[in-house]
């Protein structure tokens, strides 16, 4: 970790996790199903770790289906894994819940501070429409974001990496040396961000070097290479703030 924060001029960031907290989204959605059940034995931390193998089993098997229609099967897929009966209005209830799923209360004041500082791309697993909505809530406009409809696969897809870089430079004229990915996940954002040879800053929301609570996203078996590591994002905008008044 002996890079600065200040050598990039731009910071790619994954949305759900790292800005959006989908982990209560997602919980909050599948209360329908729950109270439906009468069940009150499925655990926020059980139900996690089953979305978190039912959408990286979607997204490998349909990496061009609309995540709308990729969250419904989800939906049934947890309910088929817990036994329990859903339907197909329940499934499209959940499919539509992005837009409810909330930012986490530092995003927007931290992604303030890093504006002045950075360029700040959006590359996430989601669809266009949903990540409008989501953008709403977080404060800032971003220079660029790049989705999975936009795309044709999700991540941790090479080509979702492919096609930020090629259109970061051809768009923005910015080349893979100024960027310092920023994200949360593991496995859909650190492990191939390293094989690109990319600078990367891990939010460690989870604080997964303490706990090893891996929540809805997959476990890495090896932890990949980070250059810098926070646990939330307003650390990280503070250790900006701090470093740019120590250069002044």
């Amino acid at each position: 970790m002996n890079k600065s924060l200040l050598n990039f001029s731009t910071l790619t960031f994954d949305c759900y996790g790292t800005l959006i907290d989908w982990e209560t989204g997602i919980w909050d959605a599948l209360q329908p199903l729950l109270a439906s059940n009468r069940v009150d034995w499925v655990t926020r931390e059980k139900a996690l770790v089953v979305y978190a193998e039912a959408e990286s089993h979607q997204q490998d098997q349909t990496p061009d289906l609309y995540y709308p229609a990729l969250l419904s099967r989800v939906h049934e897929a947890i309910a088929e894994a817990f036994e329990l009966q859903s339907s197909e209005a329940l499934n499209r209830e959940f499919g539509q819940s992005v837009h409810n799923w909330p930012a986490f209360p530092d995003t927007a004041d931290a992604l303030r501070i890093l504006s002045r500082h950075y360029r700040l791309v959006i590359l996430s697993n989601i669809h266009i429409e949903g990540i409008t909505a989501s953008c709403r809530k977080l404060g800032v406009d971003f220079d660029a974001v790049y989705t999975a409809e936009d795309i044709g696969s999700y991540k941790p897809s090479d080509r979702n990496f492919e096609y930020m870089l090629e259109h970061l430079k051809t768009g923005l004229k910015v080349d893979k040396e100024e960027v310092l990915h920023t994200a949360q996940s593991l496995f859909h954002d650190h492990v191939p961000a390293r094989r690109f040879g990319l600078s990367n800053a891990w939010i460690d929301r989870q604080r997964l070097l303490d706990r090893q609570a891996w929540g809805a996203t997959m476990k890495v078996e090896e932890l990949p290479e980070y250059d810098f590591r926070f646990v939330t994002l307003d650390s990280m905008a503070e250790a900006v703030q701090r470093e740019a008044s120590s250069v002044r």
